[in-house]
């Protein structure tokens, strides 16, 4: 039997997305296996509503209810907790970013051999609003920063870039993936951080059928 095929599921504008991360690397680690990471571009707007704020924090945009507006702000307050523990900076947008080229940045740097120096630049950099995720121009200067070329990129964005990013949605979808931080350990699905407990055992068991008897 081979090792389990283990696959996480992300979105640049996720708080826990961000700090679910080093999670990755420690499986593989751990067990010596390859976590395998896709893009999953949520519509934020669809279930949290929208809203916008200036620099100086006056309101642009306000399309949520009370109850959205309450998880909204709980979400932000735990993982800034989180990340507080583990020195990170992460700050609040000002806004639901679209990540979707972002992401196709990801797929491009994957594409190109420098995925992880792009993805660690990218969610640092927008988690201290330093990164917009909607401009082409901005996340082409990342993979820039991470060794691929940023023209190329602009060319695939228009084109392959962005059917394959349509196709992987559709995929994850077809598989149940419904948010992110997710991982798949041959298909079976674990949402959540909190997982990772149930993770690691699913992985652990896998590799154990796995050794000949």
């Amino acid at each position: 039997m081979s090792p389990p095929v283990v696959v996480h599921y992300f979105d640049y504008k996720s708080p826990y997305a961000y700090l679910a991360q080093a999670a990755n690397d420690q499986l593989e680690r751990e067990f010596g296996i390859q976590v395998t990471r896709l893009p999953y571009t949520l519509d934020i707007p669809s279930f949290l509503g929208r809203a916008e704020v200036d620099a100086s924090g006056r309101t642009l945009l306000d399309q949520r209810n009370d109850h959205q507006w309450r998880r909204v702000r709980y979400a932000y307050m735990d993982c800034r907790r989180e990340a507080t523990r583990r020195g990170l900076i992460l700050r609040g947008p000002r806004k639901v970013f679209d990540s979707a080229i972002a992401h196709i940045g990801f797929l491009y740097a994957c594409e190109v051999g420098v995925w992880r120096a792009y993805h660690e630049a990218v969610f640092s950099a927008f988690w201290r609003r330093e990164l917009d995720l909607e401009n082409p121009q901005a996340i082409a200067e990342v993979l820039a920063g991470a060794g691929a070329a940023p023209a190329d990129f602009l060319a695939w964005l228009a084109g392959e870039g962005r059917t394959r990013h349509t196709q992987l949605h559709a995929q994850a979808e077809t598989a149940g993936i419904f948010g992110v931080p997710s991982w798949q350990v041959d298909g079976e699905l674990f949402w959540g951080p909190e997982r990772l407990d149930r993770i690691g055992e699913r992985i652990a068991a896998r590799l154990a059928a796995s050794v000949p008897r």
